[in-house]
């Protein structure tokens, strides 16, 4: 049985890109939500450690949950752009989280960053612009 920290529980939002790489965890936050995985198979590629497209997928879920819990009359989120730093490797076995931080919101735009970290130490860094499609009144 995997072992999961306390705080976290299965991720209930699913999409076709990330069922691959089920099971994904998370844990509410003041800010959103942070996600996390424990790296296997499924997450890393032909050198064996963990994929730079999967980290960066999963720091954009993270951001763009963080942005849509700040906002209110919110119909859906886009991402214009995003970046991310790779800092360090993940491996197999290790706990990977996306913890998110929201930065701002303006009427249309809005900014987040967040940190990967594979056990502890971060391995990654990224951040992420969203336009804010709201609710018609």
């Amino acid at each position: 049985m995997e072992t999961v920290p306390d705080g976290f529980s299965r991720h209930d939002r699913k999409s076709g890109l990330t069922d691959p790489w089920e099971p994904i965890y998370s844990r509410k936050i003041a800010e959103g939500v942070v996600l996390a995985v424990r790296a296997g198979p499924a997450h890393v590629n032909s050198r064996g450690f963990v994929h730079g497209g999967l980290l960066a997928a999963l720091a954009d879920n993270a951001m763009g949950l963080s942005c849509a819990a700040q906002l209110t009359d919110l119909a859906s989120l886009v991402t214009v752009s995003l970046s991310i730093d790779f800092l360090a490797s993940a491996q197999t076995g290790q706990w990977i989280t996306f913890e998110p931080r929201f930065i701002k919101a303006g009427g249309t735009i809005c900014f987040a960053d967040c940190f990967v970290n594979a056990d502890g130490v971060p391995c990654a860094k990224a951040s992420a612009t969203f336009r804010a499609l709201r609710q018609p009144s």
